[in-house]
């Protein structure tokens, strides 16, 4: 069960006693971090590629010694509470509404008369507290354990990490520890039992030990809890409001909602792979770092749907904080002034995780974050963020790919780029005209005047002209199957000559479908693409991409389709504690997964819990091409629904309602005005003054205008 604030994270777990796990959101190790070495250039790049020549990449992009630390976070460490002999955890309740956690503690499960302890958490500070039955309490055992103790093989001290340093209160009833790093600010974690229950801190900084004992001291419970309780009704009060049919999926989507407020908040660092949530027993896997390559991407995108955008702040504020080093690598790897370049893994402070040469030539990384931001600028019209950091990035991007770019045959190609992770970092991991890249190109071509406009500059001609000579995607020819050789189709490729030839996680040839919409669903070579992506099916699948491929039906009309898919994710992607999970969490549907893997650790990220939400939220209502579409496809079992409350582009909130398989009534709201292009999903319908039949309205509303179309008989 988690409980989480953005910068504290708790695990609640446990069969003999009662476990939480608790970690600090930004506790990094930055030893080894770097920036693309000098003289890494995509001249450079592409030379070595073309030349096969092997030494010469492996020079380009260096690899760490082996056993050499690089930057990534580290967990904290876990409070065991042992209760009276006989007695133990039996069954742990999360309630959403009020972000608590209720243990029932007995001796079995049909003990008549168990025990209850509740776990909360303060809404902005660093301390948890644990109260309940006065005599369990008075009872309890209670142990600190820094996870430098409990991860695996003994994985911290092989990084030259020193010990933590410990304590214990004279008085017996407290203690922690301070666990330092060999170059970063160490964490402090402490607990401290009192006459009504036990709390539980955790402090960053060159003072932790300090602040932390300061933390518990000043702690008020009724102060927190009554903070904490006016947040959470705030937050549910302002929350989308959606009501399925369906028992899985309307889960997966409040237990979203819950664990987006417990990771993306405004006083907290920018959410990475785990967030706040990282184990004990091991250091978290890919370092919990950034990743722009989709799993940040995923993360955030659902906030825009769910009016969640003003708590984006972190992520914006660390992008400008980088803008200076995305610059200076832009101009030295692309030889442009103009150009950004972000690599796809990188830690707070955008130093380079890995060796990943793919990863690192990976130019959607850039524009996809650019257009990430020109979507939450169109959400909340944030003059700003489009000023000093949607635009940049934009610009940035293009210019990049510009860069790259040389004619051929009359049209515009990049004669080396990647689909991410294909083929891994192999030598043969490119090709020329990746479609992935070309769709993301695309998207920012039609970005630029939009914001170009909004600020005030000059349309660049040369934007147009570009998308023209540009193609949408790059094709392959194939048999349709491979039993019937003779039936040959034309579908996208991942690059020029490569098929998708197995089943792949990342559905990056068909992204022009989604995130970038550069890609009408109907066209047939989009259509026989689909087809063959689906006969390939998910053998080697990881969990987030599994609402992506949810998404991608959504957006082709296909809705039972994407509530199927959903399905399966909870069904195999998700463990006993709803947990979102990497790899599979049994085997026999996913290669990923346990011996049959690289890990036969349980993997937990929180791409594919938020990838849900956005899945879910596509299901309701779509933006294509400016017309914002309410129930593009209706899922055949969904016969009574409602939701209210989605954002749209404008600053628009919609909802609708459907009974008996119909859609009844669609409501708008328009805080800030402007023109509404709505295709409603209504044969006939009235707005209390006038009727129609258009499928599609257009209305130009003023600044706090709502508008409600009903069914007509």
């Amino acid at each position: 069960m988690p409980l989480g604030n953005g910068v504290q994270g708790l695990l609640i777990w446990g069969d003999s006693s009662l476990l939480l796990t608790v970690a600090r959101a930004g506790f990094w190790d930055h030893r080894n971090g770097h920036d693309i070495p000098a003289g890494t250039t995509f001249a450079a790049v592409r030379r070595a590629l073309e030349a096969e020549d092997d030494q010469t990449l492996a020079a380009l992009f260096p690899k760490r010694a082996a056993g050499a630390a690089f930057p990534q976070q580290m967990g904290g460490g876990r409070l065991e509470i042992t209760f009276t002999p006989g007695l133990r955890p039996i069954s742990a309740t999360l309630d959403p509404a009020s972000a608590e956690v209720f243990v029932s503690i007995a001796r079995h499960e049909d003990d008549p008369a168990p025990r209850r302890l509740r776990i909360r958490q303060a809404a902005a500070d660093e301390v948890c507290w644990i109260d309940g039955d006065d005599d369990l309490l008075a009872s309890l055992r209670i142990r600190l354990h820094a996870a430098f103790h409990l991860v695996r093989d003994q994985a911290m001290a092989a990084l030259a990490i020193a010990p933590p340093e410990a304590w214990e209160d004279p008085d017996g009833c407290g203690g922690g520890f301070v666990q330092t790093l060999p170059a970063d600010v160490p964490l402090a974690i402490a607990w401290k039992r009192t006459s009504t229950g036990i709390r539980l801190a955790s402090a960053l900084g060159t003072d932790a030990a300090q602040v932390v004992r300061s933390r518990l001291g000043a702690f008020d419970a009724g102060l927190a809890d009554a903070a904490r309780l006016a947040f959470w009704a705030r937050y549910w009060a302002e929350a989308a409001r959606v009501t399925l049919p369906d028992p899985a999926l309307q889960e997966a989507f409040d237990l979203g909602l819950y664990r987006q407020a417990g990771l993306i908040r405004r006083h907290a660092p920018a959410a990475t792979l785990q967030g706040p949530w990282m184990e004990d027993t091991t250091i978290p896997p890919w370092s919990n770092d950034y990743h722009f390559n989709i799993n940040v991407q995923m993360i955030y995108q659902p906030g825009l749907r769910l009016g969640r955008a003003q708590h984006f702040q972190p992520l914006w504020d660390l992008l400008r904080g980088w803008m200076p080093g995305l610059r200076a690598a832009g101009q030295a790897f692309f030889n442009d002034p103009d150009a950004l370049l972000l690599p796809h893994a990188v830690d707070d402070r955008c130093q380079v995780v890995g060796a990943f040469w793919t990863g690192m030539i990976d130019h959607a990384c850039t524009g996809w974050m650019g257009l990430l931001a020109f979507e939450t600028w169109r959400h909340d019209g944030d003059a700003r963020l489009l000023a000093d950091l949607v635009w940049p990035l934009l610009t940035g991007a293009h210019a990049g790919y510009r860069a790259m770019a040389e004619e051929r045959d009359g049209r515009l190609s990049l004669p080396v780029s990647v689909s991410p992770e294909f083929k891994g970092a192999r030598m043969d991991a490119w090709g020329r005209d990746a479609s992935f890249q070309l769709a993301c190109w695309h998207a920012v071509l039609r970005a630029l005047p939009v914001a170009a406009a909004a600020l005030g500059r000059p349309v660049d001609p040369q934007w147009a002209a570009t998308a023209a000579r540009l193609p949408a995607f790059t094709t392959v020819r194939a048999s349709r199957q491979r039993d019937y050789p003779e039936k040959q189709v034309e579908r996208i490729a991942l690059w020029e000559g490569m098929d998708l030839i197995e089943s792949h996680r990342h559905h990056s040839h068909l992204a022009g479908i989604w995130p970038f919409q550069t890609l009408d669903p109907a066209d047939p070579v989009v259509r026989e693409s689909l087809w063959h992506w689906t006969r390939t099916g998910p053998g080697a699948w990881s969990g987030w991409c599994v609402p992506w491929a949810a998404i991608l039906n959504a957006r082709a009309g296909k809705a039972d389709g994407a509530v199927a898919w959903l399905r399966w994710w909870k069904d195999v992607f998700t463990n006993t504690g709803h947990g979102t999970l990497h790899d599979a969490d049994f085997p026999g549907h996913s290669t990923l997964c346990g011996d049959t893997h690289i890990s036969k650790e349980e993997i937990f990220q929180l791409d594919a819990g938020m990838g849900a939400l956005s899945a879910i939220c596509e299901l309701l209502v779509q933006e294509r091409d400016g017309v914002i579409h309410v129930l593009p496809a209706l899922p055949a079992r969904w016969r009574s629904l409602r939701f209210d409350g989605l954002h749209l582009p404008g600053g628009v909130r919609v909802g609708a309602i459907v009974q008996l398989h119909r859609v009844i009534e669609v409501h708008i709201e328009s805080p800030r005005g402007g023109l509404l292009r709505l295709a409603h999903g209504l044969p006939a319908w009235h707005d209390g003054t006038t009727a129609g039949t258009d499928p599609v309205i257009e209305r130009e509303l003023a600044p706090g205008q709502t508008l409600v179309l009903r069914r007509a008989n």
